[in-house]
C-alpha cells in the first residue's frame, strides 16, 4: 500500500483476515464504547509515540520505496535445493534441513535450502536455473519438464508405506447444505494452489469424474500469499470463508495442535496418483545428479542413524523414478482441460 511521498506500508498478513470481521465487530461498535474507554484507547496508542522522541529530536521518515540489496559471498559451487512451498516456510525447513544436513555428509556438496514464496515462484526459479534440486508435486513436475526440461531422478515412499498419495475435499462439519458431492454445484470452493497436485488436480479430476464441471461452483479460489498454503485452505474452510476446500491427504494431522478438527468433516478422497518426487534442473552436472540420488537411495528409513531424517521428512523411503511414471498426471492435466505450457494454467 503506497503512501504520499513514495513510503510504503507494509500490508497485513493474509492470516489476519480470518478474524477481521472479530476486530472490525470489536473496533467498529463505536457506540457500545464508552468515552472513558476511548481515552484509554487514545492514550495507549498516541502517548508512546510522543516520548518516543528525544526532546529537540524530528521524527525520521523512511523511504521504503528505496532499499539496497544485502547480499553475501556464496560458493559458486553450491546446490540449491528447494521444497515446493506447500507449507509454512518453518515447516519446510523443520522437514528438509536434517535431509540437507545429510547429503552434505554424503555427497560432500555445498547444499544450501532455498524458500520459494509461491507455486509461480518456484516454477520460474526451476526454469531461470536457480533451483538446482528440488522435492515436488508431480503437477508442479510435468509442468517444470514440460516447460524447462526438468527430470525425476527420485520418489517417495509416504509415510504410510505407499508409493502414492491422495486428495481430500473438506467441509465445516455443521454445514448442512453440504452432505454430496454433488451439493457442491454453486458452492464457493478454495484450493491450495493453481499448480498443486493433492490441493486442486485430484479434486478437480474427482469433480470430473462425477459430472461438476468448474463452471459449475459459484468461485473457485486459490489461497494467496508465501507458503502455508495447505495450512491457509483448512484455516479458510474453518472460519466459513469458504464452502468447500481441497488438500492433500495428511493436511489435517498437520493442523490438530492449532484447530479443533473435529469442525471439519471429509466429504470425499480422490483416487490415488503418484507421489512426490526429487527432480534435477535442465544442465545440472550429471554427477551431482548421481551424487544425490545415490545418497537418497542409500537412506534406510529403519535404521536408528536415518529415521529421526525421514521421520522429519515425513517419508518413509526413496526409491527410483523416470519421467514416464507420472504420465498419469499429464492424462489427468489434460482431461480436465488444463495446458501444461500455459502460464496461467488452471
Amino acid at each position: 500500500m503506497s503512501v504520499p511521498g513514495g513510503g510504503s506500508l507494509m500490508p497485513v498478513s493474509w492470516r489476519c483476515e480470518f478474524h477481521r470481521e472479530t476486530a472490525m465487530t470489536v473496533l467498529g461498535s463505536r457506540r457500545k464504547v464508552s468515552a472513558g474507554w476511548m481515552l484509554w484507547i487514545v492514550c495507549l496508542v498516541f502517548v508512546p509515540v510522543l516520548f518516543s522522541c528525544g526532546r529537540g529530536e524530528e521524527p525520521v521518515y523512511v523511504d521504503f520505496s528505496k532499499r539496497v540489496e544485502v547480499g553475501f559471498e556464496e560458493d559458486p559451487n553450491t546446490i540449491t535445493y528447494a521444497y515446493v512451498p506447500q507449507y509454512f516456510h518453518r515447516v519446510s525447513y523443520e522437514r528438509h534441513n536434517p535431509l540437507i544436513e545429510y547429503l552434505k555428509r554424503e555427497t560432500g556438496l555445498p547444499v544450501r535450502q532455498v524458500f520459494p514464496d509461491t507455486f509461480d515462484d518456484y516454477i520460474r526459479m526451476v526454469g531461470e536455473g536457480k533451483i538446482d534440486i528440488s522435492f515436488s508435486n508431480p503437477f508442479v513436475y510435468v509442468k517444470v519438464a514440460q516447460r524447462y526440461g526438468a527430470r525425476a531422478f527420485a520418489r517417495i515412499i509416504e509415510i504410510d508405506g505407499r508409493e502414492n498419495f491422495r486428495g481430500q475435499i473438506i467441509c465445516r462439519s455443521d454445514n448442512r447444505q453440504i452432505v454430496t458431492l454433488d451439493d457442491c454445484k454453486g458452492k464457493r470452493w478454495v484450493a491450495v494452489d493453481a499448480s498443486s497436485a493433492g490441493g486442486y488436480l485430484y479434486a478437480l479430476g474427482h469433480f470430473y469424474d462425477h459430472g461438476i464441471r468448474k463452471d459449475d461452483f459459484a468461485e473457485i479460489s486459490f489461497v494467496p500469499g508465501p507458503g502455508g498454503q495447505q495450512e491457509k485452505v483448512v484455516l479458510a474452510v474453518y472460519n466459513g470463508l469458504y464452502d468447500i476446500g481441497s488438500v492433500r491427504e495428511g493436511t489435517l494431522d498437520l493442523m490438530r495442535d492449532k484447530i479443533d478438527v473435529g469442525q471439519i468433516r471429509v466429504l470425499a478422497y480422490t483416487s490415488w496418483y503418484p507421489g512426490w518426487m526429487y527432480l534435477a534442473r535442465k544442465g545440472l552436472d550429471p554427477k551431482v545428479v548421481s551424487a544425490v540420488r545415490d545418497a537418497l537411495l542409500r537412506l534406510d528409513c529403519a535404521s536408528p542413524e536415518h529415521r529421526p531424517i525421514c521421520d522429519a521428512a515425513h517419508f518413509a523411503g526413496v526409491i527410483p523414478a523416470l519421467d514416464s511414471d507420472y504420465d498419469s498426471i499429464r492424462e489427468l492435466a489434460a482431461r480436465v482441460g488444463i495446458d501444461l505450457n500455459s502460464q496461467d494454467a488452471r
